[in-house]
């Protein structure tokens, strides 16, 4: 059976690919079903600056810009997302691996993509207890 073979009540999106997250809000969009997609939480170090807003109502997030895009140009309208206002942190250092240097930035630390986490748990049972 697909995924979307089923009719859900609410959806979270939390998957890292950009090309899933798009495909996720279009087909739920196209089949009316409420969605909330969770943006960019590695490379944050602050919980507190996370908010819900919808994607075309967001700044500063990487991720936002190429969801508003994509969704834009698939003329999807709204998105609800929780995303950060916190600016994206530069890299640490460089780092030599094998032969090939590349900066690294630094990736998700625990505590950020949960309290992300309860942040959609909480918008979605408002909004099946009809509290939105």
């Amino acid at each position: 059976k697909e995924f979307f073979d089923v009719q859900y009540d609410y959806i979270i999106d939390a998957v890292d690919t950009v090309s899933a997250k798009i495909d996720i809000a279009v087909r739920a969009h196209g089949m009316g079903i409420p969605l909330i997609s969770s943006m960019g939480t590695g490379n944050k170090m602050h919980p507190e600056l996370f908010e819900v807003a919808d994607i075309y109502e967001t700044s500063v997030c990487p991720l936002c810009r190429v969801m508003r895009k994509e969704l834009r140009a698939r003329r999807v309208p709204e998105l609800k997302v929780i995303y950060s206002r916190e600016n994206p942190r530069a890299p640490l250092s460089e780092f030599r691996s094998d032969s090939c240097t590349k900066v690294n930035t630094p990736s998700s630390i625990a505590f950020v993509p949960a309290a992300a986490g309860l942040l959609l748990a909480g918008e979605v049972i408002r909004a099946l207890y009809g509290e939105e």
